[in-house]
């Protein structure tokens, strides 16, 4: 596994010659009902009293992160319940959260999972570009019985005290991130995100998935044409 935000990765991805089979996929959103990291952070404080504990004693520090940035408020409680997890024990815990996270019914949109599959039938390049950690999507889709799919997600890190943050997967960064990796142009693109918008803007197609009336028309003026809007379920 290279140090980057990709795994499974098919040689000459996204170059010039396959551009025009190339689809990208958001996952939180799109195929997911919900964030599933935030998920995952949610069980660590639920399943232990210790990290409710710490998240308490270490307040002043997520508040005053929180004064900056709610992101950065956000991601200071998410290291806060990866404490003391070294990277096998949280590859263990994530892998076994998503075990669970699969046997949940109505978690993930089937309509969006049989779109998935069948630009895979038909042929396309298929990439999942995501704000969702690493392991835990590449888990999933796995469970999902999609375990060759070319994943671009975020990672983290061993850190002093637990896993942290080392690249976080979203907005621009995607764009960049599947540059870094030769993948360049793409026919489709499929979010439910505005934050997406220079993922959706290099689209021959973008497409919105659930989007509200007023998602969709901020979107649109942004890019300044028109997007294909799908109902999920």
């Amino acid at each position: 596994m290279f140090t980057g935000e990709m795994t499974h990765a098919p040689a000459q991805a996204g170059s010039d010659a396959d551009a025009s089979r190339t689809v990208l996929f958001d996952f939180d959103g799109v195929l997911f009902q919900g964030d599933a990291f935030e998920m995952f952070i949610r069980h660590r404080y639920a399943g232990s009293p210790i990290y409710k504990f710490l998240a308490v004693l270490t307040m002043p520090w997520w508040l005053l992160c929180g004064v900056f940035s709610r992101r950065r408020a956000s991601w200071a409680l998410t290291h806060v319940a990866l404490c003391g997890l070294g990277a096998k024990r949280y590859e263990v815990a994530a892998e076994a959260f998503a075990d669970q996270l699969v046997r949940r019914p109505r978690q993930f949109y089937r309509d969006g999972l049989s779109a998935l599959r069948k630009h895979l039938a038909e042929g396309d390049e298929v990439i999942v570009v995501t704000g969702c950690e690493r392991i835990l999507v590449t888990r999933l889709l796995s469970q999902l019985g999609l375990p060759e799919l070319t994943i671009f997600a975020t990672q983290l890190k061993p850190g002093l005290f637990g896993m942290r943050l080392h690249v976080h997967n979203v907005g621009r960064r995607k764009v960049r991130n599947l540059a870094a990796k030769g993948v360049q142009s793409w026919k489709l693109a499929y979010s439910d995100s505005f934050q997406d918008l220079p993922m959706l803007k290099q689209a021959g197609e973008a497409v919105l998935v659930n989007g509200t009336p007023k998602l969709c028309k901020r979107v649109e003026k942004a890019m300044g044409r028109p997007v294909t809007r799908v109902a999920w379920y």
